[in-house]
């Protein structure tokens, strides 16, 4: 596959999202194995921001910001999904402001852009970043993995704190995809926030206009949805923006539930940190015997759920899950039932720490970690299958998801969990939960277990 650029420049003008301040946006043809780079052609000399994991600012709260010293780009990822996603590899975006503009909330505006510039293949081959090994991410309920995969495809799980507008989607992402069925998708936000953000003065210059706003069950926006499931679509948007820090394409397999440009930047790290390490790693391999280094002491094994054992008591769940306080869900596994069923219990107290802003005086389990819970439990099914020492699961993709009665302090959640399907390390599952013997939700699961490494 040869890099692209475009033909000739091409310029739009609108207002950002959280300044509120109007830009105008151009693109540039840029010459081979230059990369995508910004230009601030607003600030003395014209300085560039180049793309990299690490050239991100502290200001990750509903965007992405680009920083290199006192230079920095706001809101770029619409702009860099629609660039990756359109499969352009060399381009200059000029900037005479400091915040991208928003438009209508979507990518396709940018596509448009870039149909008008003219895509033209350059001689020099593309690079590709190469998924060897798999990498992941997790902080609270979002969480990001990628395997091994020759192609590029993300499967997306998206779902907010009440668990109302959950939403799940995987598709294999190519130039024609990405603008058919990525790139017109809008961002959103819940209604709820619209307040504190502007506190923090934030979407300054955020509408109707150009945002999908979620009040309750209810959708407000100027026009209708474009996408049933339009929501988990933006987010597979900006998650492909958001890549474009790595500095080229990636060929793997994205599994991703509820991602976010924090979330995503750690993601980005995290694989450039493992690139780095393999490329050392052969390295090593490759040096003389007299050369090698002294190989590093092996971590310390997790243990697994032992063959025999038919109940775990709190301390043995803490031994084999990879959660910590406050994300453990599971206080007793009851019962294994066979090899793939298994009965759990989850005491909800008023002294979770979620309840503090969930809601307060009115206390309720987020949906999202009733199916956390499912989650936790069916990776312990496989792990006590696969005599998992050295091992943990990672919850992938959840479909089907249903939350029929709200969960308060006070009661117990029974959790009941049975694989459908097991490919090895990737399987499903069906879960179910019970207050007094009332079912209150229930999801069909996919998850993967990999080799548990400790940090040092």
């Amino acid at each position: 596959m040869k890099q692209r650029t475009i033909l000739q420049e091409a310029s739009l003008h609108g207002k950002g999202l959280h300044t509120g301040e109007e830009c105008t946006l151009t693109l540039l043809p840029a010459p081979e194995n230059h990369g995508i780079v910004f230009r601030r052609s607003d600030l003395y000399g014209k300085p560039l921001l180049r793309l990299s994991p690490e050239g991100t600012g502290s200001d990750m709260i509903r965007q992405t910001t680009l920083s290199d010293g006192n230079t920095s780009v706001h809101t770029p990822e619409h702009v860099l999904s629609a660039l990756c996603g359109c499969g352009i590899d060399n381009v200059i975006v000029e900037l005479n402001g400091k915040e991208c503009p928003i438009l209508d909330g979507s990518a396709r505006p940018y596509v448009h852009l870039i149909e008008q510039a003219g895509p033209v293949e350059q001689n020099a081959e593309r690079m590709y970043m190469k998924v060897e090994e798999a990498v992941s991410v997790s902080v609270r309920a979002s969480s990001l993995i990628v395997l091994p995969h020759d192609g590029f495809k993300i499967t997306c799980t998206s779902a907010d704190d009440r668990g109302i507008h959950t939403q799940h989607l995987s598709l294999e992402i190519t130039p024609e995809v990405y603008a058919a069925d990525i790139a017109p998708a809008r961002t959103f936000t819940v209604y709820e926030d619209i307040e504190p953000l502007l506190k923090m003065g934030k979407i300054q210059g955020g509408s109707l206009d150009c945002a999908i706003v979620i009040k309750g069950d209810k959708i407000m926006s100027k026009e209708p949805l474009r996408f049933s499931d339009e929501f988990v679509r933006h987010k597979m948007l900006d998650i492909i923006g958001d890549l474009a820090l790595l500095g080229r394409p990636m060929k793997g397999h994205i599994v991703a539930v509820r991602p976010g440009h924090a979330i995503n930047n750690r993601f980005v790290r995290a694989l450039a940190e493992k690139e780095q390490a393999i490329a050392q790693r052969n390295a090593a391999a490759n040096k003389p015997a007299a050369e090698a280094p002294v190989a590093a002491p092996a971590p310390r094994r997790v243990r697994g759920v032992q063959e025999g054992e038919k109940t775990l008591g709190i301390r043995r769940i803490l031994d084999i899950l990879p959660q910590a306080y406050p994300f453990v869900m599971i206080d007793r596994v009851v019962e294994f039932s066979g090899e793939d069923e298994l009965k759990a219990i989850k005491n909800v107290t008023i002294n979770e720490p979620y309840f503090t802003g969930h809601f307060p005086g009115n206390p309720v389990m987020p949906g999202v970690l009733q199916l956390e819970a499912m989650a936790q439990a069916s990776g312990m099914i496989m792990l006590r299958k696969m005599s998992g020492e050295g091992k943990v699961a990672f919850f992938m993709s959840a479909d089907n998801v249903k939350f029929r009665k709200a969960v308060v302090p006070g009661d117990q959640l029974e959790i009941q969990v049975k694989i459908t399907k097991d490919k090895g390390r990737i399987a499903t599952s069906h879960g179910e939960c019970f207050v007094d013997g009332k079912m209150v939700s229930s999801a069909d699961l996919m998850f993967t277990i990999m080799d548990a490494v400790e940090p040092s």
